[in-house]
């Protein structure tokens, strides 16, 4: 099974921009079963106001996820990407797990950091696992990383690889402890990150991928356009999948 990431620059507050960018890469991308794309890859992250995020909102049935529906049915492929998800009155900092059939599933983000909790509610789904019958996924958003907790749910939940979305921006401390979680749950995990500045934040991309014992795939550049790509092939001993 090949696993990879996009690193990206989404465009804060340019939904259908975003949209097309995203369906660009994604047909463009090299063959992979699975492929995970940043946080808020669909609207950006830096809002300045709450009605800022809701006007990039959508439900997690929207476009965003009906484009990466189409994009997995050409690519026979699945996709974890960042969504700025509206319910009713509330909004989610959301990741979509979308296939060639539609949507799989969906999580919300637990651990908001810092002035994330003016603009999104925490998670209410809790930490569910996926079957794709490729592999057994689990899913995390960027601050969660740094919760232990978080990663042994998921692993006793039967998790084999964690898809990490994220828009890191403190440099190299999510990329050191990562390895460790891998490591101490036998879990593959990526961590796509993005690249770029909203609003006086910087990104720092380094997006990679970890084995089970902790290696990372040669990690991506911290800036750069629209890409790059990496793809890495699952080998865990064992694995009957």
């Amino acid at each position: 099974m090949r696993i990879g990431y996009v690193q990206f620059e989404p465009r804060l507050g340019a939904v259908e921009e975003n949209r097309a960018a995203v369906r660009e890469l994604l047909l463009e991308a090299p063959e992979a079963e699975l492929l995970v794309l940043p946080e808020l890859a669909s609207s950006g992250y830096h809002f300045a106001t709450r009605a800022d995020a809701w006007e990039c909102s959508e439900t997690a049935d929207g476009a965003f996820t009906a484009s990466l529906t189409e994009a997995a049915r050409k690519r026979n492929c699945t996709y974890v990407a960042g969504l700025c998800e509206r319910e009713g009155d509330q909004l989610w900092n959301s990741a979509v797990v979308v296939g060639p059939t539609g949507r799989i599933g969906l999580y919300r983000k637990a651990h908001l950091f810092l002035n994330e909790r003016d603009l999104f509610e925490p998670g209410n789904l809790g930490l569910p696992v996926f079957d794709l019958g490729t592999c057994r996924l689990g899913v995390l958003i960027c601050f969660d990383w740094q919760f232990p907790e978080a990663w042994r749910v998921l692993a006793l939940g039967g998790a084999e690889v964690v898809a990490h979305p994220s828009n890191l921006v403190i440099p190299g401390r999510c990329q050191r402890v990562v390895p460790l979680h891998a490591l101490s749950n036998r879990l593959f995990v990526v961590t796509a990150n993005r690249v770029g500045e909203e609003r006086g934040l910087r990104f720092t991309g380094r997006s990679q991928i970890n084995d089970p014992g902790g290696k990372p795939s040669p990690r991506a550049r911290p800036r750069g356009p629209r890409s790059p790509w990496s793809t890495s092939t699952l080998t865990w001993p064992g694995t009957s999948r």
